[in-house]
């Protein structure tokens, strides 16, 4: 997407990249643009993009990713400094807005232990069936020129426990600063 997130009357390039990194470019100059932030998420993101969400004066980025979740930047400052010996006073929609977070947060809470326990119900019937779910899965393989290697990048709309690869021929495995994986080798017998 293209919006002037720096607020600098100039629009700046926003880009969400499959490796979940986020992108503000900015044209300085007439020559290649220059990298002015960056965010990293956990997944890829599947499409970003500027505009006034939130709160009105205060630019966002919005990206959702490859699993649906939707996560926002804003130009909105965090931390608010009062002087000395101040208190800080919420206005009374403030108030009522975190009272309303909080019950709905509650009902939430009571709805997943009231599912938990159905759910555990069922599963102990004499009648119970078990299924796999099916996810869908997005992958790549991709061979980076610089080293001579191959990526594999996996992304399920759930937690991968694990990842079994199985190969005819030996395999070095590196390790990257996004893997979180604990990497075990074993050998195979040939038969």
């Amino acid at each position: 997407d293209s919006f002037d997130i720096l607020g600098d009357g100039v629009k700046e390039l926003l880009v969400g990249r499959d490796d979940g990194m986020i992108e503000i470019y900015n044209f300085e100059s007439a020559d290649d643009p220059v990298l002015r932030h960056d965010y990293a998420l956990s997944e890829s993101i599947a499409s970003i993009q500027g505009g006034c969400v939130g709160k009105d004066g205060y630019d966002e980025i919005l990206a959702s990713t490859y699993s649906g979740w939707l996560t926002g930047l804003t130009t909105e400052p965090v931390h608010r400094e009062g002087g000395s010996g101040e208190e800080l006073k919420l206005s009374q929609e403030m108030q009522s807005k975190i009272s309303s977070l909080r019950n709905e947060l509650e009902q939430l809470q009571i709805k997943v232990l009231h599912e938990r326990e159905k759910y555990q119900q069922s599963s102990q019937s004499s009648t119970a069936v078990s299924s796999v779910p099916a996810f869908s899965v997005n992958d790549k393989f991709t061979l980076n020129k610089d080293d001579a290697s191959y990526s594999l990048i996996l992304e399920v709309q759930t937690a991968i426990d694990n990842v079994l690869v199985q190969s005819d021929v030996p395999l070095d495995l590196l390790d990257v600063d996004k893997n979180s994986a604990v990497v075990s080798f074993s050998s195979c017998d040939s038969e």
